[in-house]
């Protein structure tokens, strides 16, 4: 078992978590994530209502009886969610962890910790994530470059992020964007996160609620196939390259505007893709780590397979690798 700070303090057995995902953080992955030991999240907006949402909570409650979270994901919207519903609704539910990403998290804090609620905040950025543990968050969830969904507008990779927040972050902190297998895991302990998180990785398996076609998609894509598209909009998002993906990114980049590509990006019909197995219906999320991950396992396979094999990493090939050098 690997035990560190993030296990410690958020209270699971494995340093492995599972983020929030529209469509896919529902109560069947969460709670088979849960089960393996590891941190699932229950994507809040994916429930269409705050009493969805709670619904949404009981039914996982029912099929585990180990920690798992929330995920409130708050971005700028013409028309936006009830978020203080859904805010209330995860206080009264009585989960005691919550995923926070998209905005700051200073407005929620007092509500969440009085509850006696932990926030694990989601940033892309050193400077965001030391700001977090400023405000008080109880730990960062830094995303490299390579990550699915919202990498921010700074480019900075994994190799280079996580250390360079391991320096100034002193609370709880995993590493995201890129991690599919343990190699991922040992490189991220080894760079001064205390765990990963992972998405695309978490989608293909038995237990991820999207189509069985998707998931074989991720298994034949490689590193290269996916898209950034929003760029010219300062609003990047890496998401699977395919016939829509590829004709945003052509729209924008000869100067068009949101307005031009918003039927092409709307999210009814990324949710489509997932519903129906057409990888072309719509945008659908996916990170750079599709080009690692070669197989559809349940949920408790990879985490017992991840921590087996980092822990066969640590414990024997990096121990003879020093035994070399020191000969």
């Amino acid at each position: 078992m690997i035990s560190t700070a993030f296990t410690e303090t958020f209270g699971v057995r494995h340093p492995i978590v599972q983020g929030g995902m529209q469509w896919v953080g529902r109560a069947e992955l969460v709670a088979a994530v849960a089960n393996a030991g590891a941190l699932g999240f229950i994507t809040a907006l994916t429930q269409p209502t705050p009493a969805d949402l709670a619904n949404e909570i009981a039914r996982c409650r029912d099929l585990t009886d180990q920690p798992f979270g929330v995920n409130l994901t708050i971005l700028p919207s013409i028309m936006p969610p009830p978020y203080d519903e859904y805010r209330q609704v995860i206080v009264d539910s009585g989960v005691k962890i919550v995923e926070t990403a998209g905005s700051n998290p200073a407005p929620h804090l007092p509500i969440f910790h009085d509850a006696g609620i932990k926030v694990l905040h989601k940033c892309t950025t050193v400077r965001h994530a030391v700001k977090a543990q400023d405000l008080g968050v109880d730990g960062i969830s830094i995303d490299g470059f390579e990550c699915a969904g919202h990498p921010g507008e700074d480019d900075v990779a994994g190799l280079v992020l996580i250390p360079a927040a391991a320096e100034k972050i002193s609370i709880p902190m995993i590493a995201s964007g890129g991690f599919a297998d343990a190699r991922g895991l040992v490189a991220a302990l080894a760079l001064g996160a205390d765990g990963i998180n992972m998405g695309t990785r978490f989608m293909c398996t038995t237990e991820s609620p999207i189509h069985q076609n998707i998931k074989e998609a991720i298994v034949a894509a490689d590193e290269t196939q996916t898209e950034l598209i929003f760029r010219p909009l300062r609003n990047t998002a890496r998401v699977a390259s395919n016939t829509v993906s590829r004709e945003v990114v052509e729209i924008l980049s000869r100067g068009g505007q949101f307005e031009d590509v918003r039927d092409l990006v709307a999210g009814a019909r990324g949710r489509t893709v997932y519903e129906t197995g057409d990888p072309d219906a719509g945008i659908w999320t996916v990170g750079t780590s599709q080009g690692l991950i070669h197989d559809i396992p349940t949920v408790d396979e990879l985490v017992q397979r991840m921590v087996s094999e980092a822990e066969d990493i640590i414990g024997a090939r990096l121990r003879s690798m020093t035994e070399r050098v020191s000969v």
